[in-house]
């Protein structure tokens, strides 16, 4: 595996030659055409300049006069006159022997076309070669031929080229550098944050990032590997308590049983006895089996995906097929029971679910309920949401134990939730479910007037308002 450093400097020096090969070959295609067309200008008007010297009946030059340029006689030294078919009529002193021109050539010389060309002798350097129609009364009598050395293009070209390769070589090594450099800097907090983390372990999620980064970037980073700390302390401090209050829990009514077992072993015992043992240690595996259901669908919820499966469902004939069921119960403990139901749209609900959340409500309202007490169910809609409530007249809640009321094995009043047989999971299990509605539960309680249970959850989009 490629180290990242390593990986940063060779697309740092990769860059860079992409660069400078792109810079390159910009640079040296710009001058070599400027120079090849400043050479055919050059060529074209020394051309020119001679063909109005061509004598019509001869095809040689006319004499130079005096007050023209040495570059001209220079230039007509060197100078060709052929026939339109390519015969040499006339030739400079400084000419030489040069390639024929092709047919296609001189078809297009006949047309009156000018044409360049670059010849390469085996000895010599390059040459640029025009030929020029020379033309009278329309038609075209001779082609004048001119040629000048590519030898200075040449060196200028080659010095260019080494120039840029040395440019290039230097770039490289100064990239290779300034890479190292920009590799240390940009890692520095990388492995700040690797020297960290190596160090967290369970006993020390306390442990936070303190990185001076001079960039955005790294500084937010920072901020979330140590928010990212916070939740996770949060969660192995949660787990820690759960699994110590649970041991609890559990430990209570094994503790029970065993010492029913022990006492009833000690000596003889009537079939009464007996009896009465069994029944304890039934009540106590009872409650053994509720608090391990509850602890298993307390587990469910802690997963990625809520073991719910949402569909409509109207909420109003689930309330009434419940309130028949209690009832009874209610009846003995001569409690009222009331519903209180406008009429709302579905809502998108599992309704196994929905019910445990109404039984574990509705069991802790007939928990806190004296004789003559009442509870009351409400449904009631507000925007794009429905409002289920239960509402008891029970001896209220103190309003320092509100905020945990929903923490896991939290009980307001502990020695009066073990008598009655509750595991502190209830509400908790509330929580969960409704949440898992992308719901939420809330508690109000003035103590000696009773507590109210507020749960919202999203109503379907579009639902059609109903009673049920």
């Amino acid at each position: 595996m490629v180290a990242f450093r390593t990986h940063i400097r060779r697309s740092a020096i990769a860059l860079v030659l992409i660069l400078l090969t792109a810079f390159s070959v910009l640079i040296y295609t710009g001058l070599a055409t400027l120079l090849a067309q400043h050479v055919d200008r050059e060529l074209l008007t020394l051309a020119e300049q001679e063909a109005a010297r061509v004598e019509l009946t001869t095809g040689t030059l006319t004499a130079l006069e005096d007050d023209e340029k040495d570059e001209m006689r220079e230039a007509a030294r060197s100078a060709v006159v052929l026939s339109p078919s390519g015969t040499v009529l006339w030739k400079g002193a400084a000419s030489m022997t040069r390639p024929p021109l092709s047919p296609a050539q001189l078809t297009d010389l006949q047309r009156g076309l000018t044409l360049y060309d670059t010849i390469t002798p085996p000895h010599d350097g390059s040459i640029r070669r025009i030929s020029f129609p020379v033309t009278h009364t329309g038609a075209v009598r001779y082609l004048l031929q001119m040629e000048t050395s590519l030898r200075l293009v040449d060196d200028t070209l080659r010095l260019l080229m080494l120039l840029l390769a040395a440019l290039a070589g230097a770039m490289i090594v100064v990239g290779w550098i300034g890479s190292r450099w920009l590799a240390r800097e940009a890692l520095t907090p990388v492995e700040a944050l690797t020297a960290t983390a190596e160090q967290i372990s369970v006993p020390s999620l306390r442990t936070r990032m303190t990185l001076a980064a001079p960039y955005e970037e790294f500084d937010r980073l920072a901020h979330v590997f140590n928010a990212m700390l916070d939740r996770l302390h949060h969660v192995f401090e949660g787990q820690r308590q759960f699994i110590a209050d649970a041991a609890h829990e559990i430990q209570t009514p094994l503790t029970v049983i065993k010492g029913t077992i022990e006492v009833t072993l000690q000596k003889s015992r009537t079939t009464e006895d007996y009896r009465d043992a069994l029944v304890t240690n039934l009540g106590q595996v009872e409650r053994l089996g509720t608090l391990t259901r509850s602890l298993l669908t307390l587990a469910q919820f802690s997963g990625d995906r809520p073991p719910v499966t949402l569909t409509p469902l109207a909420l109003e004939p689930l309330v009434q097929d419940l309130i028949k069921e209690l009832s009874p119960l209610a009846e003995d403990r001569k409690i009222q029971l009331i519903v209180d139901a406008q009429p709302v749209p579905r809502v998108q609900g599992d309704a196994g679910r929905l019910t445990q959340l109404l039984i574990n409500l509705l069991d802790n309202a007939l928990a806190h309920t004296p004789p003559e007490g009442r509870i009351t169910i409400r449904l009631k809609p507000i925007p794009a949401h429905v409002v289920l409530q239960v509402e008891d007249t029970g001896s209220g809640i103190a309003l320092e134990h509100l905020p945990r009321l929903f923490e896991r094995f939290y009980r307001a009043d502990p020695a009066r939730a073990r008598e009655s047989g509750g595991t502190g999971l209830g509400l908790a299990i509330v929580k969960e479910i409704a949440e898992a509605h992308g719901g939420t539960v809330a508690v109000e309680s003035t103590p000696g007037q009773g507590t109210r249970f507020t749960v919202t959850l999203p109503a379907c989009a579009g639902g059609d308002v109903s009673a049920g």
